[in-house]
C-alpha cells in the first residue's frame, strides 16, 4: 500500500513540474518573443540613454566649385562636431536632380536634421516634403527654399547685401549710366540681392540722374556668364557705362575680365559680395571698389547649434520671419559688412577670413 502511495505521489509530482514548464513557456512566447522578456517602455528609455546615438545632421549643399561654399563646408563641419553631432555633406554642384537624389539619400540614410543649401530655391521644396513625411525637420542655410512648410531659415540679411552694394556705389558715381549682373534666376538670394540694389537705385532713377542700361541675370552663377553678360552691356553702350553692380565676386570677376580686354578696367567701378579671396584682392589693386564681407563662421556656428538644438527636438524661437511663398518661415539673419580698401584689415584680416598675406599677395609680385 506504502509503495501504491509513494508511486501516485512521484506522477503527481512529475504533472505539477509539466505544468509549471509549460506555463513558463507560455508566457516566454507572447508578444511573438521566444524566450526573451519583452522590456517595458521605461526600460527602453533607460536602455536608450544609456547608449545614447550621436545626432546625425544631413548636409546637402548645391556646390562646392566656388571658394565661399567650401569655407562654409569646413566650417560647419567642425562647428557640428564640436557640439558632439555628427555630419554627412553632399554637394550636388548646381545639378537639381542631383542634389534632389542627395537629399533623398541623407533622408534615407535616417539623419536627424537635414540642412539645404538649394540650387534651385523651387525644386527643394519636394526634399522638404519627402523629409516632414520621414519625420525630420528642414533648415535652409543661406539660401530659402520656396513654397514649402520650411522649418527654419538661417543666413544673413541678403536685402541688406544689395543696399550695401548700391550705396557703396552711387557714393562713388551718384550719376551715369549703370549695369547690374545678376547671379542665378534659380537662386533666391539672386532676387534679395537685387531688391536691395534696386531700393537705393530706385530713387536715383526715378530723378533721372541714374540709368540702368542693362540688367541681366547669369545662370549658375559662373564667372563665364557673367563675362558674357558684361561683354553685351560693353557693345549696347558703345563702353559708355559709368558703374557696374555685380551679384557676388565670382560674377564681378567675370565682368572684370570683360572690361580687361577692352582697357576698362580699374577705370569703371564694380562691386561684388561675398569677400572671396580673389574679390578682395582685386580691391587692393583696384579693379574692384567694394564686396560686402558675410562672417560665414558666425553663420556656420549659429545654424550649427541651431541644427543640432532642432535635431534634440528643442525649440528654437525667433525674432524674424521670411515670406516663402508659403508661409512665414521661422528666420535667424545675421549682419553684412560692407568692405572696401580702406577696412579690409579691421574686417577681413582681422577676423582671420584671409590673411593678410593672401589678400596683399598681388602687390608683392
Amino acid at each position: 500500500m506504502g509503495r501504491i502511495v509513494n508511486r501516485v505521489s512521484l506522477i503527481l509530482l512529475f504533472i505539477v513540474l509539466i505544468c509549471a514548464g509549460l506555463t513558463c513557456e507560455k508566457d516566454s512566447t507572447s508578444n511573438g518573443t521566444l524566450g526573451k522578456a519583452i522590456p517595458s517602455k521605461t526600460e527602453k528609455v533607460n536602455s536608450k540613454s544609456m547608449i545614447e546615438e550621436k545626432i546625425k545632421i544631413g548636409f546637402s549643399m548645391d556646390t562646392l566649385l566656388e571658394e565661399r561654399w567650401l569655407k562654409d563646408k569646413d566650417l560647419f563641419k567642425k562647428a557640428v562636431e564640436n557640439l558632439g553631432a555628427e555630419v554627412e555633406i553632399l554637394a550636388a554642384n548646381g545639378d537639381d536632380s542631383v542634389q534632389i537624389a542627395q537629399a533623398e539619400t541623407l533622408i534615407q540614410n535616417g539623419v536627424d536634421l537635414l540642412v539645404v543649401v538649394p540650387h534651385n530655391a523651387e525644386a527643394m521644396a519636394a526634399i522638404v516634403k519627402k523629409a516632414h513625411s520621414a519625420g525630420i525637420k528642414v533648415m535652409a542655410y543661406d539660401r530659402l527654399v520656396k513654397n514649402a512648410d520650411l522649418d527654419l531659415y538661417v543666413s544673413f540679411d541678403n536685402e541688406k547685401v544689395g543696399e550695401l552694394q548700391a550705396r557703396a556705389i552711387t557714393k562713388l558715381v551718384p550719376n551715369g549710366k549703370y549695369v547690374y549682373i545678376g547671379g542665378a534666376e534659380t537662386d533666391n538670394n539672386a532676387h534679395l540681392f537685387k531688391k536691395g540694389v534696386f531700393r537705393v537705385l530706385q530713387p536715383l532713377i526715378d530723378k533721372g540722374v541714374i540709368t540702368v542700361v542693362y540688367d541681366q541675370w547669369s545662370k549658375d552663377w559662373t564667372p563665364a556668364n557673367a563675362f558674357k553678360n558684361m561683354e553685351s552691356a560693353l557693345k549696347a553702350n558703345g563702353n559708355e557705362i559709368n558703374a557696374v553692380i555685380a551679384a557676388n565676386d565670382a560674377t564681378a570677376g567675370g565682368v572684370i575680365q570683360a572690361l580687361e580686354a577692352q582697357g576698362l578696367a580699374g577705370e569703371i567701378p564694380v562691386a561684388g559680395q561675398d569677400a572671396e579671396l580673389a574679390g578682395v584682392q582685386r580691391i587692393v589693386t583696384g579693379t574692384q571698389v567694394m564686396t560686402v564681407y558675410k562672417p560665414i563662421q558666425a553663420l556656420s556656428e549659429k545654424a550649427a547649434e541651431l541644427a543640432v538644438e532642432m535635431a534634440k527636438g528643442i525649440p528654437i524661437k525667433t525674432e524674424r520671419k521670411i515670406n516663402n511663398g508659403k508661409i512665414e518661415v521661422p528666420s535667424v539673419l545675421l549682419s553684412p559688412i560692407a568692405v572696401d580698401k580702406g577696412n579690409l584689415d579691421e574686417t577681413i584680416i582681422a577676423d582671420g577670413f584671409h590673411s593678410k598675406d593672401d589678400v596683399y599677395e598681388s602687390q608683392d609680385k
